[in-house]
């Protein structure tokens, strides 16, 4: 299972990479739409049908989702995939920890307080890592990015407890995401949109492909060890983007960058089994 989630983070980091290198922010998330679209209306075929009190939250994640990967996408255009994908995947749990304990009243135990410091310190350095971050750099984007995902986490939280069927919620979601996300892309591109999905298909197919396998296996892994558990596992994915960054991107990874995306895993890893 261990090693199972560890291949599911490379995923998720792969995925993101190959959203960044289709060089048209629209088409990329049109294509990573339409395979997770797909593989959402199989599911919602041969699955029940979500109870009626869960399609509110549906409506409103596929919203969110889809702002989610248009932001994304866009954040990648002009940012660092080693500082972009940290910071939109790291700041998420801090900011569910800090709603859960002031919206919901919930206490957080004596690790996740010592979480909640060390991803601060974390995504600040990240932040910082080559000096004061400047306009056009896709910080702020990744930071509303961030935002968005902490949004639909807490809205799915609830939403796919009223569905009766998690797997029926997730394929619908992806069913209503994909085709709010190709009617935008579609909109905001203009015309020639079919032909510009058609020039990047093999790689954004791919990074559909890996992004539902990526899925998959978490879901998976939810039926075999504590949920707390596997999100923590799942969090490396931050360190292999930062090599996928040096590798693919030939971006710089100073030790300043390494450390506080160690630390940043670390402390994700303390708000979630803390």
């Amino acid at each position: 299972m261990f090693v199972a989630v560890l291949g599911s983070a490379v995923l998720h980091a792969s995925w993101n990479a190959i959203a960044k290198s289709i060089p048209d922010q629209r088409v990329a998330a049109g294509l990573l739409a339409a395979t997770g679209m797909a593989a959402g209306a199989v599911g919602a075929m041969v699955l029940p049908p979500p109870d009626p009190a869960a399609w509110p939250y549906l409506a409103v994640s596929a919203t969110l989702q889809a702002a989610y990967l248009l932001m994304l996408v866009q954040a990648y255009r002009f940012g660092e995939f080693g500082q972009v994908y940290p910071l939109a995947r790291g700041l998420p749990p801090l900011l569910v920890a800090v709603v859960s304990l002031v919206v919901l009243g919930e206490a957080l135990r004596a690790g996740q307080w010592v979480g909640v410091v060390v991803v601060s310190l974390a995504l600040t350095g990240l932040v910082f890592a080559h000096g004061r971050p400047r306009a056009g750099t896709g910080v702020g984007l990744a930071a509303l990015t961030g935002v968005i995902i902490a949004s639909y986490t807490m809205v799915d939280g609830v939403g796919v407890r009223q569905s009766g069927h998690a797997l029926s919620y997730a394929a619908w979601l992806f069913v209503l995401q994909g085709t709010l996300t190709l009617l935008i892309s579609r909109v905001w591109h203009g015309p020639g949109f079919a032909r510009a999905l058609a020039g990047s298909a093999r790689r954004g197919l791919l990074g559909g492909a890996l992004a539902a396998t990526a899925y998959a296996i978490v879901l998976w892994a939810q039926t075999q060890a504590p949920l707390a558990l596997v999100s923590a596992v799942r969090e490396t994915s931050l360190l292999f983007a930062g090599v996928i960054g040096v590798l693919v991107f030939a971006e710089r990874f100073s030790g300043t960058r390494l450390v506080v995306t160690v630390l940043a895993v670390a402390g994700i890893a303390l708000l979630q089994v803390g």
